[in-house]
C-alpha cells in the first residue's frame, strides 16, 4: 500500500493568480534553500504557467527578481522534448526567453536535457549531470528543493504519459521514453526522483483538465491509465495550484479554508 500522503490545493479565480502564486513559492523555497543549504535546487517544467510565471520572476517591475539569490540557484528540468535548443517546442527555449535571458543566473548553474542527442544517450548524459552536480553517491537519488510540474488532459504529468515503460523505471534517475500517442520521444526524470524532492507542487489550469484531475485525486488508484497518481512524495505533502476551472470536480472540503483577504480558497485530501 503507497504511505498517507497529505494533498493540499489551493484555488484561485484566475490563471494570472496561479502565475503569481507559484512565483512567490519559487522565491520563497529558493531563498529558504540557500538560507539553509547554502544553496537552492530546482526542477521546472514547461507549459503555459510556467511560462507566466518565469515572466513575473523576470519581471523587474515584481517584487521576485530582487529577493532572489540568482548566484545560489541551480536550475534543473524535468522533461523535455527531443528537439534542439532553438527548436520550438523545447522547454530550455521558452525557459530562456522568459526567464534565463533577463536573470543574473549563471550559465554554469543552468543544467538543460539535450533534446538534439539521440534519446538514450541525452538521458544517460542528464543522469550524469544530476549525479555529478549534486555529488550523489552510488544508488542515492537527487533531492531537489522544489520541484514544479504540470499534469495534461490525459493524466500525464512530466513526459510519464500514460501506459509506456517510463511508468515501471524504478532504479534510473533519468529515461528516454517512447511515447508512442505522440509518435515521438521524450527525456523525463522517474517518478522515485520525482518522489525524493522536498517540496512537489502542479501548477494546473483549464477546465479541459478538471475532469481527469477529479480521478487523479479522489478516483480509484490507476496509475497506468493515470500517470499523475505516481507523484506521492517522501515528504508525505503535495500541493496543487490551481484556477477555478481546473477545480471543478474537486470536493470542497468541510474544512475548506479562505485566504486572508478571499483571493484564494485552501482545501486539503488525506490519500
Amino acid at each position: 500500500m503507497p504511505q498517507p500522503l497529505t494533498v493540499t490545493y489551493s484555488i484561485w479565480p484566475e490563471p494570472k493568480a496561479v502565475a503569481t502564486a507559484a512565483a512567490q513559492l519559487f522565491s520563497d523555497a529558493v531563498t529558504q534553500a540557500v538560507t539553509t543549504r547554502g544553496a537552492a535546487r530546482v526542477a521546472i517544467s514547461g507549459g503555459s504557467t510556467p511560462k507566466a510565471m518565469f515572466a513575473l520572476l523576470a519581471d523587474p517591475a515584481q517584487p521576485f527578481a530582487a529577493a532572489i539569490p540568482w548566484t545560489r540557484l541551480h536550475l534543473y528540468w524535468v522533461d523535455e522534448r527531443c528537439v534542439p535548443p532553438t527548436d520550438a517546442e523545447s522547454n530550455y527555449r521558452m525557459t530562456n526567453e522568459a526567464l534565463l535571458s533577463k536573470v543574473p543566473l549563471p550559465a554554469a548553474q543552468v543544467y538543460r536535457m539535450e533534446g538534439e542527442l539521440d534519446p538514450e544517450e541525452a538521458a544517460s548524459r542528464y543522469e550524469t549531470v544530476l549525479r555529478n552536480s549534486m555529488k550523489l553517491e552510488g544508488a542515492e537519488s537527487p533531492a531537489f528543493d522544489l520541484l514544479l510540474l504540470g499534469m495534461g488532459d490525459d493524466g500525464h504529468t512530466a513526459s510519464l504519459f500514460p501506459h509506456t515503460a517510463a511508468l515501471d523505471e524504478i532504479t534510473r534517475l533519468v529515461v528516454a521514453n517512447h511515447v508512442p500517442q505522440k509518435d515521438t520521444w521524450r527525456i523525463t526524470l522517474t517518478s522515485p526522483v520525482i518522489n525524493q524532492a522536498r517540496q512537489v507542487c502542479f501548477l494546473i489550469e483549464g477546465e479541459a483538465k478538471s475532469v481527469v484531475l477529479g480521478e487523479v485525486l479522489t478516483g480509484p488508484r490507476d496509475p497506468e491509465r493515470l500517470p499523475s497518481q505516481l507523484i506521492r512524495p517522501a515528504s508525505g505533502s503535495l500541493r496543487f495550484l490551481l484556477d477555478t476551472a481546473a477545480a471543478a470536480h474537486l470536493p470542497t472540503p468541510e474544512n475548506s479554508l479562505t485566504a486572508p483577504g478571499g483571493s484564494h480558497t485552501v482545501g486539503s485530501l488525506e490519500l
